[in-house]
């Protein structure tokens, strides 16, 4: 009797541990999923979901189920979503989120309710700076250090005057701020558009009569595909060297076709990367989605693969958060960029390369790396940040 008792006890103490391992872990994935900016989302999601396929559903070996919202590119409906999966859904972690007037919405909400939040493509400084949260592990990069690079590269090249534009928010603010910090030469004028503007004739009129050195833009999404096209139509490709951030890359160039072609472009990866990591990813997207992956899914698949390493390190239990944030922050995994470390504000310290749009071995418009101008670089927010 006394032996099948102490059997019963310990059955009955091991149902918590066996109904945890059991239900799976819930992760909210939050981003824009409709309208002319819904395949940024989209592809955020397609690269997270990648891992998470491959894994068998899980993630550091426990099974994932993954909510995905549409923010729609409203503040107010983001707010909406994510207090949901905060409150209704509990969810422990939140990840994504594609625009930074989104990102900065909702990143107090969830970081003060002790979410952790995984950002996979938005960068906004603030956060990067005075408002940076312990809960936060942005594994993009933050908004000005892509235009940096670009703001580099137009240094070496000896331009004197370049004119800037970009969407009127806050991404759009930081991404000229950080060209302009690294070009020493004039940025004649700074030219912000609004966010769901899709001509652009007036502009490149004004670009036409400026005939400055070089164009530098910043137009994610649908906002660039019609940008380049009218920039070819306009008849300034050839004669106006252009510059960019965010605007040719995966999603962009099947439409962009040869109009985007010698366009330059900056960022933390190209579908060229030779590493192991990064060639796997690329193959198995092809194989998936018969596409060239764009950095989107690329950033994303590497928030997959934090979380892959981390949950794994406290053994699915996100519950203990000091343990699970160390883990976060460790970064324990290879990146598709090669290595990768956080910084002291919880953004990558990372290399930055330019790109020149071209061709591939196998015809097809891609991104072929031509430089690396910023090797190991912090963003210039970070000492703002109180975190260490």
């Amino acid at each position: 009797m006394i032996r099948r008792l102490c059997v019963l006890t310990a059955v009955m103490l091991s149902l918590p541990a066996l109904v945890r391992a059991e239900t799976p872990l819930k992760i909210g994935f939050v981003a824009e999923f409709s309208g002319p900016q819904g395949a940024l989302g989209q592809d955020q999601f397609d690269g997270f979901m990648l891992l998470v396929e491959r894994n068998g559903g899980k993630l550091g070996g426990i099974p994932v189920q993954i909510l995905k919202e549409d923010s729609q590119l409203k503040p107010d409906v983001a707010n909406q979503v994510v207090q949901k999966l905060i409150e209704r859904e509990r969810v422990p972690i939140i990840v994504g989120l594609t625009f930074s007037n989104i990102m900065m919405a909702v990143h107090k909400p969830i970081t003060e309710k002790e979410v952790f939040l995984i950002g996979t493509n938005a960068g906004p400084s603030p956060i990067a700076g005075a408002q940076c949260s312990p809960y936060q592990f942005i594994v993009s990069w933050q908004n000005d250090t892509q235009a940096e690079v670009v703001g580099q590269y137009a240094q070496e090249k000896g331009y004197k005057k370049v004119v800037a534009l970009a969407p009127n928010y806050q991404a759009g603010k930081d991404f000229v701020a950080g060209f302009r910090r690294l070009f020493k030469g004039e940025v004649t004028d700074e030219i912000y558009t609004p966010l769901n503007q899709l001509d652009f004739s007036a502009e490149l009129t004004q670009l036409a009569a400026r005939k400055p050195d070089a164009v530098f833009i910043f137009y994610p999404g649908a906002l660039g595909i019609n940008f380049v096209r009218q920039f070819q139509q306009a008849g300034l490709l050839g004669k106006l060297p252009l510059l960019s951030t965010s605007t040719a890359d995966g999603l962009n160039l099947p439409a962009q076709k040869e109009a985007a072609l010698g366009m330059i472009s900056g960022t933390f990866w190209g579908p060229d990367f030779a590493n192991p990591v990064s060639r796997q990813f690329v193959e198995d997207f092809e194989k998936k989605f018969k596409r060239i992956p764009s950095q989107y899914a690329a950033q994303s698949f590497d928030g997959a693969l934090l979380l892959d390493s981390a949950i794994a390190k406290v053994r699915g239990n996100v519950a203990d958060k000091p343990a699970f944030m160390a883990a976060l922050k460790a970064a324990n995994f290879k990146s598709v960029r090669g290595s990768f470390r956080f910084n002291n504000n919880h953004f990558p310290i990372q290399d930055m390369h330019v790109f020149e749009v071209a061709k591939d071995a196998k015809g097809r418009i891609s991104l072929k790396t031509v430089a690396t101008p910023l090797k190991d670089h912090q963003d210039p927010y970070h000492t703002l940040c109180s975190l260490k």
